[in-house]
This record gives C-alpha cells, sequence and structure tokens, in this order.
C-alpha cells in the first residue's frame, strides 16, 4: 500500500513539476507584429528579468545552444509575429541590472538559450535563418532573482 502512495504522490508531483516551465502554448504578457523591415531600426522594450522555473529541470526544453543556469517565467515575457523575415539575420539581446538569461522558442518549436553573449553578464542570440512566424521570448536571471531588463531586437 505504501508503494501505491509513493507512485500517486511521484506521478502528481512530477506533474506539477511538468507545468512550472516555460511555456510555448501561452501567449506572452506582451505581443507584437514586427517586420523584418521594422526591426533594421533597433526595438527596445521593457522587462523585468527572472523567474521561478529552472530551465534545467523542464524536459520539454532542450536548446542546443548555451547549458547555463537560468529561471524563467511560465508565461513568454513576449511573443511576437514575425513578417518579412527573408533575407534577414535577427538579433535578439538582453541589457540588465543583473546576470540576466534568454530564452527563445520558435515557430517550428526550436528552443534557443544564452546566458552571456551580448557581455557584462547579460545574453545574445543571433537567429541566422529567422522564418515568418511566432516567436515566443523569456527574460531570465542566472540565479533567479529579479532586476529591470532591456530586450533589444535588430535585423541585419
Amino acid at each position: 500500500m505504501r508503494k501505491v502512495f509513493t507512485a500517486i504522490a511521484l506521478f502528481f508531483g512530477m506533474s506539477a513539476a511538468a507545468y512550472a516551465c516555460p511555456d510555448p502554448q501561452q501567449w506572452g504578457a506582451e505581443s507584437y507584429r514586427v517586420s523584418g523591415s521594422q526591426m533594421r531600426n533597433q526595438i527596445e522594450l521593457n522587462v523585468v528579468a527572472g523567474g521561478e522555473n529552472y530551465i534545467w529541470n523542464c524536459r520539454h526544453i532542450r536548446p542546443g545552444t548555451d547549458r547555463g543556469a537560468g529561471y524563467f517565467t511560465t508565461q513568454p515575457d513576449f511573443t511576437f509575429e514575425l513578417t518579412g523575415m527573408n533575407g534577414y539575420q535577427l538579433g535578439i539581446a538582453v541589457v540588465s541590472r543583473c546576470d540576466s538569461a534568454l530564452l527563445i522558442n520558435t515557430g517550428s518549436g526550436s528552443w534557443f538559450y544564452d546566458d552571456d553573449d551580448n557581455g557584462d553578464l547579460d545574453p545574445r542570440i543571433l537567429l541566422t535563418r529567422p522564418a515568418n512566424g511566432y516567436l515566443d521570448v523569456w527574460i531570465g536571471t542566472y540565479d533567479g532573482q529579479y532586476c529591470d531588463a532591456t530586450l533589444l531586437l535588430k535585423t541585419y
């Protein structure tokens, strides 16, 4: 009987943990429709970086990029509907007052993560062939703290 209760507790505990992760099924707290040509002039959006979900506890998220620590919210900070991206590269960076991290989910379901490639403990990701469609962005922190940050988007 103890094994049954343990199995039930583990099942519900793991189910709850699955929901405590960045969720690309949710719409961003802020959403924008932008084109490649609009982002030739850098777009800057203020946000509070941080979150309660440790990225590497989330089995459905396996970015092929950086492997540093990071804590993110469940809901994306931003959802972008990208249009006119053919021929552009998209730089996505964060400038913050803390050790921030960046997590991206593309419309094709690919995950990208970065911790420090923008210098000064800030992240930067360059999408070399961004596609039209939806892009979810989370701005987290390395250690789970919260701080003011600015998301920067620019096409090249």
